[in-house]
């Protein structure tokens, strides 16, 4: 076959040759690589501690304050069951106080969010804009800074004591009421609610059973958020709860502070990692529910 056979025909472009990698998708990797090396050494610098607490709560009982990084023998087990044998089982008492606080707290600061977040960002009135300044700077207000005026107002209408000077707090969440308004401007269209309204629906069932099923993500996220939040409470239930009333936190808190009793000290290694398994299951059984496409193509 002649070299004319294989010419490239006239007008075509004929076949490309790479001279060398090209200059953006290694840029684009380049990138990649360092965000990559980033996330894994934020991932390793927040579960280092959480590392620390599994190996500490498994030495065996009395060994709980080495610095050590890995096992010297495994009595985790032994050391959980002790933990719950401590004075008549006043561990668990404490996680179930911190049960209840977390979870109807978490899920009426959700229901409250996901109904004000839903009102500003669906209904017309005045000062709408004026009030959503104001949650955005609650938002920034640290919650340590209003344990003591809420106490003294608990103390003046005699709640001190009372489970509800700790539920009552709990049911705000300035961080929700924005989520969830922010989410409901954007997941929850007009249209679905003006169709709803002409088929007759009133308000709350629009609500319920339309907009709260399209904001799942949000107040999936609202709930894990608060959940942890009230979890994690320390100064406030301190102040306005007895000792049987307390949360799991304060409990601890009250073991470490014991002058003189050196058992109590490993205690709260141990119950400080116990504590983080409910902690670590609710987020589990919800991951499931933080989903993005719940509205893809309603409005269609």
């Amino acid at each position: 076959m002649g070299m004319s056979a294989i010419r490239s025909r006239p007008g075509s472009a004929g076949p490309k040759i790479r001279t060398g990698a090209d200059p953006l998708s290694r840029a684009v990797r380049v990138r990649r690589l360092a965000l990559a090396v980033i996330l894994i050494g934020a991932a390793l610098y927040f579960l280092a501690p959480l590392w620390w607490l599994f190996v500490a709560a498994s030495r065996s009982l009395g060994n709980q304050s080495g610095t050590g990084w890995w096992f010297s023998g495994f009595h985790l087990f032994a050391n959980l069951k002790a933990l719950v044998d401590e004075q008549n089982g006043v561990f668990l008492h404490w996680v179930a106080n911190s049960l209840l606080y977390s979870g109807v707290g978490a899920a009426g600061a959700t229901l409250l969010s996901a109904m004000a977040g839903y009102a500003l960002a669906k209904y017309r009135f005045r000062f709408r804009e004026a009030l959503f300044t104001a949650i955005l700077a609650a938002v920034l207000v640290p919650k340590m800074l209003l344990a003591t005026p809420l106490y003294l107002l608990f103390s003046a209408v005699h709640l001190t004591g009372n489970r509800l000077a700790f539920f009552l707090p709990s049911l705000v969440s300035p961080f929700g009421v924005y989520l969830c308004r922010i989410f409901a401007a954007g997941a929850v269209p007009d249209e679905i609610i003006e169709a709803a309204r002409m088929d007759g629906a009133g308000e709350l069932a629009i609500f319920f059973r339309i907009a709260v099923r399209m904001m799942t993500p949000a107040l999936v996220t609202v709930f894990l958020f608060n959940v942890v939040d009230i979890w994690n409470n320390y100064l406030l239930p301190t102040l306005v709860l007895k000792d049987s009333q307390w949360p799991v936190t304060v409990g601890l808190g009250n073991w470490f502070s014991t002058k003189g009793a050196v058992e109590l000290s490993n205690y709260v290694i141990i119950g400080a990692f116990a504590s983080l398994i409910p902690l670590a299951a609710v987020f589990v059984f919800f991951q499931r529910y933080w989903r993005t496409d719940l509205t893809a193509g309603a409005v269609k």
